[in-house]
């Protein structure tokens, strides 16, 4: 959930979540984040997919020999985050991206979504006691230390946890989950060690303490809440934080040489945030290196691939000489060079018509001339198109799925979707595979529906549990309407696009009279078109079985926080981020909502406000088994129950589709990985 920054504390509505939500975060709806380098793959476009398992990775890989020491990288991002510390509630992903570069991260996850110890920081991380009491030994990397000199020990881990834990309202964290199961944390037996004890057992250890932030930040709530919005003093990291200028909209990341293990390639690493629309001409103008491209950008330049750079690389990293489209002066054929041709042919041509000459000949010159000045405009911009096409084939498009899936939310409070057999009903008829089809084949992906809430394509334990749904199709939906009530017999209407609901004249049904009519919410923009796109196929799916859904859109800026987390929707298309710690970050989004004394409901990030207490043992049970077999079993029941319950219905995972210069390694579409910043450089 976005806040507001420099807040006191949760704003208005956000009291029914703020306390208790796990590490997810609401991902960006209309357009992608930081998308920064985690995985090794070739330097063929189709090579990167499949050597990344399908489409779930697309990443430059090349040996850190082959590299070369220096230069920067400028990468494209959204917008500047509203808070560097990671554990509010305003925090995004360029938040959890600029942490994992500057910050500890004891554990990253692999291409598979797997966490794995992070050698950097770590020696060796493991449980030491099961009984009576789960305890974890972390043993530390005997040089590991904040770039202020300060050694990295317990008294870090001890503040992070006092600060996470729940305990202390001084402190506003967008999330406790997992340090609020901790009874102690200490010194190990060893040096360098540090002990912490569990009160209950919990599986998803690993994922704390990642990012670990300095006790000087943790350990005071003023630092916590408002210090660390936009500066990291104190980082230990192959980068850190040299300065976030709001004016230019961009976060400057250079290499720290206090860092003790292989240093960053890169002298600097530059967020600079660009809007969608203007990221190809910033590309081509050498202002950005990398950035999330749309699909007709990216299809662009991959007809351009394999076409050497125009220009040279200038020593930052950046590329040189500009092409400008014309300019005043030039031959492009819409400067003044490209008029006098015909401007005096024509003025010869009103002359002989005044004058009574030969107004045929006059007429010929003219068009002889018109002529020549249209073939030296298309040979103008044949050159600045090839010129165009040449900058293109400097850069690499990768091609994956990204780490977050669009899915279809019901609200369980609306009136006609308390009922489960109507939100059955809506869940049978919409044909996910088909909506995949809208987003993945403009990307150049492969078109797969996605059928787990917990985990996504490619991601180790992935499994479709969607058949919890029973028989899809438009005549079990059917079925499931007539056994609610909802009997043929109403008028199509407005889709509130304009268009007429129902199809093939198929009426609206009725129940007591009223209409099955559903509001279905969308963000406005240039950035939603293509998510607007899926709700009208979705609404066209809907009328097929006699449900009217009108599209209502409201300001993208508002649609989250003001609309969508308020419940002031019957139908909503939003995005969640994969984890890989399903069993802690799951649980807020689909925990069943509890009333609280003041008559509201506790909902977390349950939007749907559909849940079952059946799902909340499962989750809770998993959460706390650490038999790695026995949690997936767990995990795999809690997710087809969740299916069964129709809140939530998962349709694809988003397209990540980014532009990158050919000659940089260490960058492209990752995935779930997490990034290895200090191999991102350029090739020798």
């Amino acid at each position: 959930m976005s806040g507001v920054p420099g807040n006191r504390g949760p704003g208005p509505g956000q009291r029914r979540r703020a306390r208790g939500n796990g590490r997810r975060r609401l991902t960006a709806l209309l357009a992608g984040a930081l998308l920064l380098p985690l995985f090794a793959g070739c330097t063929d476009e189709e090579e990167h997919s499949r050597s990344a398992g399908g489409a779930a990775q697309s990443v430059a890989d090349a040996r850190r020999a082959e590299l070369t020491s220096g230069g920067r990288v400028t990468w494209g991002i959204d917008r500047l985050p509203a808070t560097l510390n990671a554990f509010q509630n305003d925090a995004d992903r360029v938040t959890d991206q600029v942490a994992a570069a500057a910050l500890p991260m004891l554990f990253t996850i692999d291409a598979h979504g797997r966490p794995q110890l992070n050698e950097d920081y770590l020696r060796s991380a493991e449980i030491t006691e099961r009984e009576p009491k789960q305890t974890v030994v972390y043993t530390l990397h005997d040089k590991a230390r904040w770039n202020d000199g300060e050694s990295i020990g317990a008294a870090d881990f001890v503040a992070q946890w006092k600060a996470l834990n729940g305990e202390d309202n001084a402190y506003w964290s967008a999330r406790n989950a997992g340090y609020d199961r901790i009874e102690k944390v200490a010194p190990g037996p060893e040096p360098h060690q540090v002990k912490v004890t569990f009160a209950k057992p919990y599986a998803d250890w690993r994922s704390l303490f990642s990012p670990l932030y300095p006790r000087s930040v943790t350990g005071d709530g003023d630092r916590f809440n408002d210090g660390a919005r936009a500066e990291l003093p104190v980082s230990a990291g192959p980068f850190k934080v040299k300065k976030v200028d709001e004016d230019a909209a961009a976060i400057t990341l250079v290499r720290d040489d206090a860092w003790w293990a292989e240093p960053a390639l890169l002298d600097k690493l530059v967020l600079a945030a660009v809007p969608r629309g203007e990221r190809r001409a910033a590309l081509l103008a050498g202002k950005l290196d990398v950035a999330e491209v749309d699909s007709a950008d990216a299809d662009g330049i991959t007809a351009a691939a394999g076409r050497p750079p125009r220009a040279a690389d200038d020593g930052e990293g950046q590329i040189g000489n500009e092409i400008e489209d014309g300019g005043e002066g030039e031959e492009t054929g819409n400067g003044p060079a490209s008029r006098p041709a015909t401007t005096d042919a024509l003025h010869d041509l009103a002359t002989a018509r005044l004058s009574g000459e030969d107004e045929v000949a006059a007429a010929e010159r003219f068009a002889r001339a018109y002529a020549e000045t249209e073939q030296a405009r298309e040979r103008a911009f044949a050159t600045r198109e090839e010129a165009v096409r040449e900058r293109l084939g400097g850069f690499t498009v990768h091609r994956a799925y990204d780490a977050a899936y669009t899915h279809l939310a019901l609200n369980g409070a609306s009136p006609a979707l308390a009922d489960e057999r109507v939100r059955w009903a809506i869940a049978r008829a919409v044909d996910r595979e088909k909506l995949a089809g809208l987003v993945h084949e403009p990307a150049g992906l492969p078109t797969r529906a996605l059928g787990s809430h917990l985990r996504v394509l490619g991601q180790a334990g992935y499994q479709d549990n969607s058949e919890a749904l029973g028989e899809s199709g438009t005549e079990s939906a059917a079925a499931l309407l007539d056994e609610a009530g909802w009997r043929p017999g109403g008028q199509a209407r407005d889709d509130g696009e304009g268009n007429a609901a129902g199809a093939a004249g198929v009426p609206v049904r009725a129940k007591d009279g009223e209409p099955l009519e559903l509001r279905f919410l969308l963000p406005d923009g240039a950035a939603a078109r293509q998510l607007r796109a899926v709700g009208r196929n979705i609404v066209d799916m809907l009328a097929g079985i006699g449900v009217s859904a009108k599209i209502t859109k409201v300001p993208a800026d508002e649609y989250l926080t003001d609309h969508v987390a308020e419940g002031d929707f019957d139908l909503a298309l939003f995005s969640w981020p994969a984890t890989a710690y399903p069993a802690t970050d799951a649980r807020p989004l689909f925990t069943k909502p509890q009333s609280i004394a003041s008559g509201e409901q506790l909902i977390e990030q349950n939007y749907t406000r559909v849940g079952t207490d059946y799902i909340d043992q499962l989750l809770e049970q998993a959460a706390g088994e650490l038999d790695e077999k026995e949690h997936d079993k767990l995990l795999n029941r809690a997710d087809a129950h969740i299916w069964a319950a129709a809140g939530s219905i998962p349709l694809y995972q988003r397209p990540q589709l980014v532009a990158a210069r050919a000659d940089l390694a260490g960058v492209g579409a990752f995935g779930m990985e997490t990034p290895r910043h200090q191999d991102i450089g350029y090739r020798r």
